[in-house]
């Protein structure tokens, strides 16, 4: 049930760093042709501020439990690629976790299901006469 769970927290998780990647490689893009920015962002629910970003040097990331951290761009693109590529890899072991135990599962069922009919034979045995 947990790793369901982990699986399902990891799947959600991806759009939000692909977006915030993408993001990221837009500002460094325009910084890199110094073309400049605008963008709405919001402040709080529902208040929404225009801004004009050029030759933007640092990002703000969200890592979660009502943490911000500034980073550098190229370290900022460099961060999200590799926490990508790691919710990707644990995504598949996961899956693959999954999977094996789904093969576990099986073969205890098929298991139980000779024992008890072994069962069932002894005792059709000891229950019939000799002749």
């Amino acid at each position: 049930m947990r790793m369901l769970q982990n699986k399902k927290v990891l799947i959600d998780k991806l759009p939000q760093i692909k977006s915030a990647l993408e993001a990221v490689k837009f500002l460094k893009s325009k910084k890199d042709a110094g073309e400049e920015v605008k963008a709405n962002f919001e402040l709080a629910d529902a208040i929404l501020a225009k801004a004009r970003v050029k030759n933007a040097e640092k990002v703000c990331l969200w890592l979660g439990a009502n943490v911000m951290l500034e980073y550098p761009i190229d370290e900022a693109e460099t961060l999200l690629t590799n926490n990508l590529a790691t919710a990707e890899d644990s995504i598949g072991k996961v899956t693959t976790e999954l999977e094996f135990l789904r093969d576990q599962i099986t073969t205890t069922e098929v298991n139980m299901a000779r024992v008890f009919n072994y069962d069932v034979k002894q005792r059709r045995k000891v229950g019939q006469p000799k002749a």
